[in-house]
């Protein structure tokens, strides 16, 4: 970028924050929009959750994060820091290679207050839209709002040189789409509202898909749960009972639902439940194709024809790894 310029961070999370130190750094001037009260982004646990529980109304109130109350990281903390600030253990906090989300929070809040961070946030700010000034122009519009009362908003437009877009790629559930689903009578949720499972206590509940969230809900849920159904995609998936728990089947993906309650699986099998929930992942901020490659964007940052003063910064979620294995 040149000389110094005024630069607008969109996210308090752990890429937002990186993004600030490292423009601070270069000696940049640098506001950080935060819509919640602190730092962390999707490690900011938060018991509410969404009025719609499969996300699917554009006018509900979006709870940002998809935690669960007993949420463990599935990378180990080895590979979470950085160089020059590891994830190191602390005296009193969670020691384990693989912490819970409170212990990640408490890095990130770290991370922000060390490097001296904090004074760039200004918390309590939602950024409702970002505009370029002009096609001649790299300066960018940025409104944001606050709320004034429960039905008001206070609205302000400022004026940046540079914007980093950095909110995340969790924002818009992904939902299993199968004959019968709308007309379902049982409750449906999408994992983003997940938080614990004594709601399902006793209950029989099916769950879509395979990936972490769905691996870790059905750890929590067979314990309490009277029955735990797992539809996965896949050909040729053949109905198997879990031999971890007695009380869990996988079966091959839903076929369709019936009003009564009944879930017919693509094997044929079936179960009267009380619940599904969709374990199915997110829509992002930008297109991921099957290869998690993001586009058009140059190094998964830059849009060419507006870089570097419009860039996104961890839309990427998959990581490698080749590491002895840690508990």
């Amino acid at each position: 970028m040149g000389d110094s310029c005024k630069v607008a961070v969109i996210g308090g999370g752990i890429a937002g924050l990186v993004s600030a130190r490292e423009l601070q750094r270069e000696g940049h001037q640098v506001t950080v929009f935060e819509k919640a009260d602190k730092v962390g982004g999707t490690w900011l646990y938060d018991s509410r959750v969404e009025t719609d529980l499969l996300g699917l109304d554009p006018n509900r109130e979006i709870v940002h994060s998809s935690l669960y109350k007993s949420l463990r990281v599935n990378l180990p903390r080895q590979v979470m820091g950085f160089l020059d600030y590891p994830f190191i253990k602390k005296q009193g906090g969670d020691p384990r290679h693989f912490p819970g989300h409170e212990e990640v929070l408490r890095f990130i809040e770290d991370f922000a207050r060390d490097f001296g961070l904090l004074e760039l946030i200004r918390f309590g700010l939602e950024v409702v839209r970002v505009e370029r000034v002009d096609e001649a122009s790299h300066k960018w519009i940025v409104e944001s709002r606050t709320r004034e009362t429960e039905s008001s908003w206070e609205l302000k437009a400022e004026l940046f040189e540079a914007v980093v877009i950095c909110n995340g790629n969790n924002t818009e559930p992904k939902i299993a789409e199968f004959p019968g689903r709308d007309n379902w009578l049982g409750l449906q949720m999408h994992s983003h509202n997940d938080r614990t499972p004594e709601q399902f206590r006793n209950k029989i509940v099916v769950l879509i898909g395979n990936g972490p969230s769905a691996i870790d809900i059905l750890k929590e849920l067979a314990p309490v749960a009277k029955q735990v159904h797992q539809a996965i995609r896949g050909p040729g998936f053949q109905l198997k009972k879990l031999e971890i728990h007695d009380n869990a089947w996988q079966h091959s993906m839903i076929a369709c639902a019936h009003k009564d309650g009944k879930v017919v699986f693509q094997d044929e099998s079936n179960v009267v439940a009380d619940a599904i929930i969709h374990c199915t992942g997110s829509n992002g901020i930008v297109n991921v194709d099957d290869s998690n490659r993001v586009g058009p964007l140059y190094k998964h940052v830059f849009p060419p024809s507006l870089a570097p003063w419009l860039s996104f910064v961890g839309p990427n979620y998959e990581v490698n790894l080749r590491l002895p294995f840690y508990n």
